[in-house]
């Protein structure tokens, strides 16, 4: 900072010095008794002018060398800037220092964060491509080996695939579209039968190829939900289901309810889960050594079923024996008023 920035900077004191000294040539004019007495105006103007002076040299003689040492740093482009600063030399510059400091702290938090998320969408679509490719060149490898005329056999093995591709594409368009979750959902009292029915006719081919037998209680049930997001959780889970039960087993939905909750249960008697494994099942990428064993599991449909869960206000958890079943609860709150975005309630 030059001799004459500082100066400009010292404007409200000069401001401040001219209006006191106006004030005191005043009060010694109107006081005078004699033209002597007049003439000390003079030596309290030059007197006072002169202790300003010093007092400007001096403040700026001891700042010089802090003002020198910030304006070095800023035009080196130093990354630790912060730790290169010159020590302040008052509260005011250690209050700079410290604001400087937290928006630091603040914007590293940031950055980590971004990079997080950067390296999860990353890591998600390498592990999505790798299991997209599977069925592709099952696919492939069905129609070179079918022949000119596919048999049954190879075109029900052909929609296999295309259903597990399907689902994975289903998977990344609503993993894509999590971040905007709020600007695409709507809460409203939605019943349950006919979801659970929508996404047990959407698998309805892997039910009857594996002769899954599917029961399903009195689910007229209403719950307050959007129906879109609950039915991509659905689905997820009833694919799951489907994947870990061996032929001939069987898929039950049931309804629960008490003082605090609603409830849908979806139980198989499939395989089952490890008890060590088994609070780990909402991690995403997450395949335990289930899915390493099946080998087409991303880990990823019950991370995104749990994460729209929680958007949605409900919860999922899980209760398993490995080898005998596992169950899977869809919790929703009760006694919630829901409101449609926009909707004044005393309006």
């Amino acid at each position: 900072m030059s001799f004459s920035q500082y100066l400009r900077d010292q404007g409200s004191f000069f401001v401040f010095y001219i209006i006191l000294m106006g004030i005191v040539t005043i009060m010694t004019a109107v006081g005078a008794e004699s033209l002597y007495e007049a003439h000390n105006v003079v030596y309290i103007h030059t007197i006072g002018l002169f202790i300003v002076l010093v007092y400007i040299l001096i403040g700026y003689y001891r700042r010089m060398s802090f003002y020198r040492e910030l304006n070095d740093l800023a035009g080196t482009g130093h990354e630790e800037f912060l730790a290169a600063m010159p020590k302040p030399q008052n509260n005011e510059q250690q209050l700079y220092v410290k604001l400087l400091k937290k928006l630091r702290d603040t914007h590293v938090r940031q950055l980590q964060s971004l990079h997080t998320e950067m390296k999860d969408h990353q890591d998600f679509i390498a592990s999505w491509i790798h299991e997209v490719k599977v069925p592709i060149a099952a696919s492939r490898l069905l129609m070179e080996t079918g022949g000119e005329i596919a048999t049954k056999s190879t075109i029900d093995k052909l929609e296999d695939e295309i259903d597990r591709i399907e689902n994975y594409v289903e998977q990344a368009l609503y993993y894509s579209r999590i971040d905007s979750f709020s600007k695409d959902y709507f809460i409203m009292e939605v019943l349950l039968d006919p979801l659970v029915k929508k996404t047990v006719k959407k698998y309805a081919k892997t039910f009857i190829d594996k002769k899954i037998r599917f029961h399903m209680d009195d689910t007229l049930q209403a719950v307050h939900t959007d129906s879109k997001w609950l039915r991509f959780i659905l689905d997820q889970i009833v694919f799951n289901s489907l994947k870990y039960t061996e032929p001939g087993g069987e898929i039950s939905v049931r309804f629960e309810e008490d003082h605090k909750e609603k409830r849908l249960l979806i139980q198989d008697n499939g395989i089952g889960i490890k008890e060590e494994e088994l609070h780990r099942v909402f991690e995403k990428g997450f395949t335990g050594s289930t899915g390493r064993r099946y080998s087409k599991s991303t880990g990823i449909g019950l991370y995104l079923a749990k994460q729209l869960a929680l958007k949605l206000d409900h919860d999922l958890s899980i209760q398993s024996e490995e080898g005998l079943h596992t169950t899977v609860f869809i919790h929703f709150p009760k006694y919630r008023n829901y409101y449609p975005f926009d909707y004044d309630p005393g309006g």
